[in-house]
């Protein structure tokens, strides 16, 4: 079953932010936040899923149909947090769900920890905080981020030939998924041009950030989260590790593991079972 979206943007900051958005307009409300080099079209497996609630997906700012930052600027996770929070307001949504996966998952939780009496409940996809780093280290990544950003305006990417190409390459990359879900977020994150199939996110993400957040700045916001946390992790990534000094921070938090890769959600199976637990903690059981 195929579910109708509709695509839409508004305005921040003299920016154009994208939108996708799946199911009626009188549907629970969840602001959905994808993962790093992903877009809205992420959670188009979940929509299917779920074809009662309104999930209004984000493309982060130099991702998907959303603008760039101007002249290689850093991308930061707080950055995000302002945009999504525009959204809430663009949308007169006094509180809503968050529904996010890797560094949406991230993003989420610092709105949700700077915000709480906005967020009902946080369901988390194999992810919980932006990465930390030990404070020590911190001027030197600093130094390290500000060589790279200047050598950023010499980097060029390789079109692809074909849109097939960049599906088989996005299929067997770092983070592979199946063909159907490439397909999904290809349509969406790439553009064809003279040259060839070329991605429409911004090359400075794959620059680090000039700013990094420490360990004890972290757990500030993640024991602000009064709201229930769900987190759903994926028992063959590296991410459950990372975050397990940060579990035992969350005031009410549930935690699953599950079979599958970093972008369970775009799996069958996975998505089915997120689905339900979603469903479940909505109270919308038996409007399945």
């Amino acid at each position: 079953m195929t579910v109708r979206y509709k695509n839409w943007q508004f305005t921040h900051h003299g920016r154009q932010l994208a939108v996708m958005e799946w199911g009626p307009a009188d549907g629970v409300p969840v602001v959905a936040l994808h993962g790093w080099l992903d877009n809205a079209a992420s959670f188009s497996l979940l929509a299917e899923n779920l074809p009662e609630l309104r999930i209004i997906a984000l493309d982060f700012a130099g991702h998907g149909f959303s603008d760039h930052l101007s002249g290689g600027q850093s991308y930061c996770s707080w950055d995000h947090v302002a945009d999504v929070y525009a959204l809430l307001d663009e949308l007169k949504l006094k509180q809503v769900a968050l529904l996010g996966h890797s560094l949406g998952a991230g993003v989420a939780t610092l709105l949700a920890g700077a915000f709480p009496e906005r967020i009902s409940q946080l369901f988390l996809i194999d992810g919980l905080v932006p990465l930390t780093y030990p404070v020590e280290e911190l001027p030197q990544l600093m130094a390290k981020a500000v060589r790279r950003g200047a050598r950023l305006s010499s980097r060029r990417l390789k079109p692809y030939a074909s849109f097939e190409q960049a599906v088989a390459a996005r299929v067997n990359s770092r983070w592979p998924v199946s063909e159907s879900a490439a397909i999904a977020l290809l349509e969406r994150g790439l553009q064809q041009t003279d040259q060839g199939w070329v991605w429409r996110s911004d090359m400075a993400l794959t620059q680090p950030s000039l700013l990094r957040m420490c360990e004890s700045q972290l757990q500030a916001f993640v024991q602000q989260l009064s709201m229930p946390v769900l987190l759903v992790m994926a028992e063959r990534g590296e991410e459950l590790v990372l975050i397990q000094p940060m579990l035992e921070q969350v005031p009410d938090l549930t935690l699953h593991t599950l079979k599958g890769s970093h972008h369970l959600h775009l799996e069958a199976e996975p998505a089915k079972f997120i689905s339900e637990l979603m469903r479940e903690r909505l109270g919308l059981e038996n409007q399945c």
